[in-house]
């Protein structure tokens, strides 16, 4: 099955592929399979990749490999990325052993290798690393799909491999891109590239979903109103730490199911300290299934601190 996706980025959704679970054995041997010191040439061995990659840069946070089409002189990704991907563990924590994330840009000729994946560091199809693979017909300048695109995957590593867990119970609900709007906003401003944040922002005012409900917007009236006022980064990382520390897992480390949409309710306003009802009823409406659900959640899981008769608003 092709797993590689054309999408044009924060626009269009794609389905986050799945994460291959992985024997108490080889998590044990997978420190010897990690190297901050990568080799000069990569053999692609993933879905219908099979390109011998380049290695074209390296240093503390990335590595950067090309294939046989990508124009050599385009060096921004280089610094760019590792800019990017040095906030990520600023503000969510490691990712594995190797502390790199390994970045594969392809130019895309005609259909082949167009659209991106990520592979977290618990994969064995990518080799145990944290992995972005992205084609484009061109990777000119850090703006617009270019830069898009890139921190897109990266957004999918977080949300599957964070704070020693695996797997994303959100996705259910949130779907390919939505978390992904707030968390590319959020890195582009704090990697100093305000105009492509602005627009970022901008694009969102007129974005609209049909889920859960026809015309939801997401980033406007969901994780702008929480990021905004209640921390930022700090509360999109404090989201997934309370899922790590209290919702279900299994022995390896995978969570056991998905999230409901009052159980998500209930975390978000754990992550911001408030009860956000209101922002949810705004966001998502609130049928009778979301009110047994959150009611039910803050039973559940009772170590979220919040102010559960208080209003958000």
């Amino acid at each position: 099955m092709n797993k590689t996706k054309t999408i044009i980025y924060l626009l269009v959704p794609i389905f986050l592929l799945g994460l291959v679970s992985r024997s108490s054995a080889q998590l044990k041997d997978q420190s010897t399979k990690t190297t901050s010191t990568p080799d000069s040439v990569w053999k692609e061995h993933w879905f219908e990749h099979h390109e011998e990659l380049k290695l074209v840069g390296s240093n503390a946070d990335v590595s950067v490999f090309y294939d046989k089409n990508m124009p050599t002189n385009v060096k921004w990704p280089i610094a760019v990325m590792a800019e990017c991907w040095a906030y990520v563990k600023r503000n969510y924590g490691d990712y594995g052993p190797d502390p790199k994330l390994y970045v594969i840009l392809h130019r895309a000729m005609g259909k082949d290798y167009g659209g991106g994946h990520p592979s977290p560091f618990f994969d064995e199809s990518h080799d145990y690393r944290n992995v972005i693979d992205c084609g484009l017909a061109q990777w000119n300048n850090p703006t617009g799909e270019q830069i898009g695109m890139p921190i897109h995957e990266m957004g999918h590593i977080v949300t599957s491999a964070s704070h020693g867990t695996k797997g994303s119970p959100s996705d259910v609900l949130w779907g390919d891109s939505k978390f992904m709007e707030i968390f590319n906003y959020d890195v582009l401003k704090n990697i100093g590239m305000a105009n492509e944040a602005h627009k970022v922002f901008t694009q969102m005012q007129t974005q609209y979903d049909d889920f859960p409900r026809q015309g939801t917007q997401w980033f406007k009236n969901w994780f702008f109103p929480i990021y905004s006022k209640y921390g930022e980064g700090k509360v999109l990382n404090r989201y997934f730490e309370l899922l790590a520390l209290n919702f279900p897992k299994n022995k390896s480390g995978r969570y056991k199911r998905n999230l409901n949409f009052g159980e998500f309710i209930h975390f978000w306003s754990g992550a911001s300290g408030v009860n956000l009802q209101d922002v949810a009823e705004k966001a998502f409406g609130w049928p009778i299934e979301y009110d047994l659900q959150f009611k039910q959640a803050q039973k559940d899981f009772p170590k979220l601190n919040y102010e559960t008769k208080g209003s958000s608003r």
